[in-house]
């Protein structure tokens, strides 16, 4: 594959909560970054825990955790990882172009906090960007059971445009693996960006069979 120079290259911003499903993040950006984008990362402190948690990284050095991963697209500066701290980044701003972003997993608490227009971190603030510039913004749901309040957030986020996507397997096109499932979210992530993948097998898919 011929890499498009970073001027040609479209930019998604990625964000990663607390809530559980980590590996669904870093899967959506290894596959980002195979489609030649640009992205802007941004993890939260509970999000920086579970990823100690559920995929064992060392997080006592953040970007030598990450580059352990990514190291290239670090190093080509593809990938940029910004502080949750950092209220001034570029992705805090509506003039910095970029094509939407994904929170993925997203914590209820994120959640709420955008559904409710409080942006006192750089993930909020990014998600409350994206609002305000009519771009896209889609948001990965990690919590059950679910309370009326929730579901009211959920809702008041739908009504203004913005694309849920929970974290809920499926079983249709025959799964053997956890790998197959993660595969399977992060495909429907990439479908609504929209960009090409072969993630997981289509419903009337005939050359694999049903």
């Amino acid at each position: 594959m011929v890499e498009e120079p970073p001027a040609a290259r479209k930019r998604w911003v990625v964000g990663i909560t607390g809530a559980s499903g980590s590996i669904y993040g870093i899967r959506l950006i290894e596959n980002l970054l195979a489609s030649q984008a640009d992205v802007h990362l941004v993890v939260t402190e509970a999000g920086w825990r579970v990823l100690k948690e559920e995929m064992g990284w060392d997080i006592t050095k953040r970007l030598a955790a990450l580059a352990a991963v990514f190291h290239e697209s670090l190093e080509r500066k593809q990938l940029t990882l910004h502080p949750n701290a950092d209220i001034g980044a570029s992705i805090a701003s509506g003039s910095f172009r970029v094509e939407g972003m994904i929170i993925m997993p997203c914590s209820m608490g994120t959640l709420a906090s955008i559904a409710h227009g409080i942006s006192d971190d750089l993930m909020t603030r990014a998600a409350d960007v994206m609002l305000k510039e009519g771009r896209k913004l889609l948001l990965v749901p990690r919590e059950t059971p679910l309370h009326a309040i929730h579901l009211e957030n959920m809702l008041t986020l739908a009504k203004m445009g913005v694309k849920l996507i929970p974290a809920m397997p499926a079983f249709y096109y025959g799964p053997l693996s956890i790998e197959d499932m993660i595969n399977f979210l992060v495909g429907k992530v990439l479908d609504q960006l929209p960009l090409d993948h072969d993630l997981y097998r289509r419903w009337g898919d005939e050359q694999h069979g049903i």
